[in-house]
This record gives C-alpha cells, structure tokens and sequence, in this order.
C-alpha cells in the first residue's frame, strides 16, 4: 500500500458552503486526474465501515487528538505513505467480485478523509462511476467545511462520528469544539445525505444521561439519519505512539457494560431512531 501528500496542501478550511468545484471531479462523468494523497493503509472489511463488504481507504491525518484513537500512527499526514488515485482504484477493481456479492462497496476513512479533500474526492467519484460502488465517507465532521458539494454528491452514505454533545466534553475528548461538526451535520440534511451517526460510549466521560439524550435528540430532529451506533469503549483498541495517547488518561477506564450499552441505545430508539 502506497500514498500522501499532493494537492490538498492548497485547500484552505471555510466557512459556510465551499464552491462545488474545490474538492471533487465533477459529479457523472467518470474523469480521471492525477491526484496523489497520503494514505495510512487499506484492507477489506465487513461491518465496520458501512453495508457489506468493502474496500477501505484509511487515510493518513486528523486534526482531532481522541483521547480513546485506536490508531494514533494515522494522526499525522506525513506517516503515511504516498499514493496516487490510480493506485487505490486499481486496487479496488481487483475485488469487484467478493464486494459486489454481498451489496458492498467503498469507504475512504482514516484518520480524518476531510483533511485531504481533493484526494478523498477523487477516491470517493472514481469508486462510484468508475466502479459503480455505493460509497461511504466516514468522518467526524469537523473539517467539513472543506467537502466541496460535488464531493457530497458521489457518497452514498455519511458515516458521522459524533463523539459528544456536550463541548466541554467533546472537547475534552477531542480537543477540537462540537460546533463544526454539529454545522456539517445540518448541512448534510439540508442536502439529503443519508447519514448513520456513530458514538463512543466510554463510561464516566461520554455515557452522561443528558450527553446521551442530547446527541439523539440532534440526531432525530436531522431527518437524514437513518441509524445509530453505539460503540462500547474498550481499552484494547488503544495503542501507543503519538502525543494522542496523553500518558494514556484512560488508562483506568473499563469497557461498558451490556446494560450500559443497552441503556445507551434505548435512548437513541426512544428518539425514534435504529440503534445498534
């Protein structure tokens, strides 16, 4: 596996709604460009990263400092490799068969895909019209100033991470603030993505009955979201390198309980959401 670092260096974050020809090719034609991006890695998956199976690309970056990062190595774009479109499309042409025989598809993660925008637009249109996959977006919003609309348009589902409703807390997790995240989220409802929330339930720092309920409060009121998933802690995930892990703070923590967990989802389905 190859990739990093190319173009996306002169994409600069904005507010309010980027003009559609700053982060992906057009949307319906099948166009090819030369676009390079720093890449930590890619694997097929089943589950993890959207319906059935899929070809993944983990990109290499994120602006946010998760206090639970399973992947700190990805935190940086210089960690990763560097890689052209080409490359990781022709990679995925080679698993056409096994992803198309159970409904799958193409997902461009990380790290945070946002922080690479032209390159994670490129990957996500080629996917698409080039291989006709249903394609998936996983971040945590946070840069999602810097998805163009014409990027929005080639996914077929917006895997959003919210990791708090809380600022204090999400920034205590995060070291970022909600606000961005909550602002890509609207925007993603204004434009009609289907969008599946994602949340991290860590006891005694994410499970907070008034966090809980206010995330699926959002969540419900979007009109877009059509799951919910709950993500027990667990402390195994975590592992070393970088400055994310902050001499390891929850390194006393445990994973949730069942009861926690189930608690967690019967507030989002009280909202009228599909928790899992």
């Amino acid at each position: 596996m190859t990739a990093l670092l190319g173009k996306d260096s002169l994409v600069r974050s904005g507010a309010g709604h980027p003009p559609d020809s700053g982060a992906a090719t057009p949307a319906g034609a099948a166009t090819r460009r030369l676009v390079n991006g720093s890449v930590h890695s890619w694997q097929l998956s089943t589950g993890a990263y959207g319906p059935g199976t899929r070809f993944t690309v983990l990109l290499a970056g994120c602006p946010l400092t998760c206090l639970y990062c399973h992947n700190p190595e990805a935190l940086r774009t210089r960690n990763g490799r560097r890689a052209s479109a080409d490359e990781l499309v022709e990679e995925a042409a080679r698993h056409r068969t096994l992803i198309a025989a159970d409904g799958g598809g193409a997902t461009v993660s990380g790290g945070e895909p946002l922080l690479q925008p032209v390159f994670t637009g490129e990957l996500l249109h080629r996917f698409k019209y080039e291989l006709g996959y249903h394609t998936v977006l996983d971040t945590s919003g946070f840069l999602g100033a810097r998805a163009g609309n014409a990027l929005l348009r080639d996914v077929d589902l917006v895997l959003l991470d919210i990791k708090s409703w809380r600022r204090d807390t999400y920034r205590r997790v995060t070291g970022r603030d909600l606000i961005p995240t909550v602002a890509f989220a609207r925007r993603l409802a204004r434009l009609g993505n289907e969008v599946r929330v994602r949340f991290v339930l860590v006891p005694g720092l994410t499970d907070a009955e008034e966090n809980v309920t206010g995330i699926a409060r959002f969540a419900a009121s979007l009109g877009n979201v059509t799951g919910v998933d709950v993500i027990p802690y667990h402390p195994a995930r975590t592992s070393g390198g970088e400055a994310i892990v902050r001499a390891r703070p929850l390194r006393h923590t445990s994973a949730p309980t069942e009861e926690q967990v189930a608690t967690a989802r019967a507030v989002f389905t009280a909202h009228g959401l599909n928790a899992t």
